[in-house]
């Protein structure tokens, strides 16, 4: 089965696929630009999930995924591809996910992300979170700023993943990466053991509980910069999602701890491009006074308006004000940018040159100026 899989995933790769899957009772699909594709005519039984599983796994992981009833790792074809694995039980048996992880890392200009995601590499201290959906490019955008500071500074970096995706080789930085279940319990201890280890730079994989947001709120607290991702679509769901985490008679120690301490969010979801591929559009949150400030005294719902008024002076922008950039560029056409729109009617009109952030053509506003340039007889 090994060997079939290898096959599979060599399709997926030619065919610019991000995720194979496979399941108990079904075809093999591939996710291809966001969309699930049909590959070959077998239908995998139930007996050739187990098989699988026993091939690719120790006994140790195939052990802990009958306990667990699901299993994370990663698995790769030589040197050339990674993938993150997640087998896990479901009504017909075992199913499958293989992600492909990059093995080249890719700069920040080379993902055609914002210039101003460049400042989040020169930050000393503090908390910045990536977050979007899953599948939405969250590990790749980390893994580029990561590589910045590798590149230009001279850091001790910790990473807890889960598992290990993108490897960064020692360059101006001393890099030490932790994977759960292998190097660590959990990532909560890996996190506190860090504080032990002399680190200028953490990367938290995920921030899933309680206990590890707390310390990774402490770690940033303390003088460090700490890295971390949340499944959350904006910046104000993750101020909620993470003051919400806590019990009520703490929550206003934590929103003020946050307000402190949080440097950014960078939230991004993957938009379908005119060209087949697909591109990322991010709302861009940087800490300013008046952020802080709306934060500590819980005025999220004035976040957006903030975010926007930023854009020139910050470089913060709406999801909106990213999806307008983009579909100026070319990359996408009006219906896709009405369609991802957070609020399609105010889209439209700014796409029709009405209100703020409207889209001005140039040309015709040179033609205009010239018709009513009046000069004194």
């Amino acid at each position: 089965m090994e060997e079939k899989l290898k096959l599979y995933l060599r399709t997926m790769i030619s065919n610019n696929g991000s995720d194979l899957h496979l399941k108990s009772g079904s075809h093999v699909r591939t996710r291809i630009y966001g969309t699930l594709k049909i590959v070959g005519k077998e239908i995998l039984s139930a007996e050739d999930m187990d098989q699988l599983a026993r091939e690719i796994t120790t006994e140790e992981q195939y052990d802990k995924l009958q306990s667990d009833r699901n299993l994370d790792f990663s698995y790769a074809i030589g040197s050339d591809h990674r993938f993150r694995v997640n087998f896990f039980y479901q009504m017909d048996g075992l199913s499958a996910v293989f992600r492909i992880i990059p093995v080249e890392i890719l700069s920040i200009e080379q993902l055609g992300l914002p210039e101003v995601v460049n400042d989040f590499a020169n930050i000393q201290r503090g908390l910045v979170l990536v977050t979007g959906v899953t599948g939405s490019g969250k590990s790749t955008t980390l893994a580029a700023i990561l590589d910045k500071i590798n590149r230009e500074q001279k850091k001790h970096i910790i990473t807890v993943e889960d598992p290990i995706e993108f490897v960064h080789k020692d360059r101006g930085c001393l890099i030490n990466q932790r994977s759960i279940g292998q190097d660590a319990h959990s990532f909560s201890d890996a996190l506190r053991a860090a504080l032990r280890e002399d680190p200028d730079i953490i990367l938290v994989g995920e921030m899933r509980d309680l206990e590890t947001i707390d310390i990774a709120m402490h770690a940033a607290n303390t003088g460090h910069l700490v890295f971390s991702t949340l499944h959350t679509l904006d910046a104000k769901e993750t101020i909620d999602r993470i003051v919400g985490m806590f019990p009520n008679d703490e929550q206003n120690r934590i929103r003020m701890s946050l307000a402190s301490v949080l440097e950014g969010v960078l939230s991004q979801r993957l938009i379908p491009t005119v060209k087949g591929g697909r591109v990322a559009a991010i709302e861009i949150l940087k800490k300013t006074a008046r952020i802080e400030q709306l934060i500590a005294e819980n005025r999220d719902s004035e976040i957006l308006d903030a975010l926007f008024e930023g854009k020139e002076i910050y470089g913060t922008q709406t999801f909106d004000q990213a999806l307008l950039d983009i579909f100026r560029r070319g990359d996408i056409d009006e219906k896709t940018a009405l369609e991802y729109a957070t609020n399609p009617a105010d889209m439209k009109l700014k796409m029709e040159g009405v209100g703020k952030g409207a889209i001005v053509d140039e040309e015709m506003l040179e033609k205009e100026i010239e018709v009513f340039d009046f000069k004194d007889e």
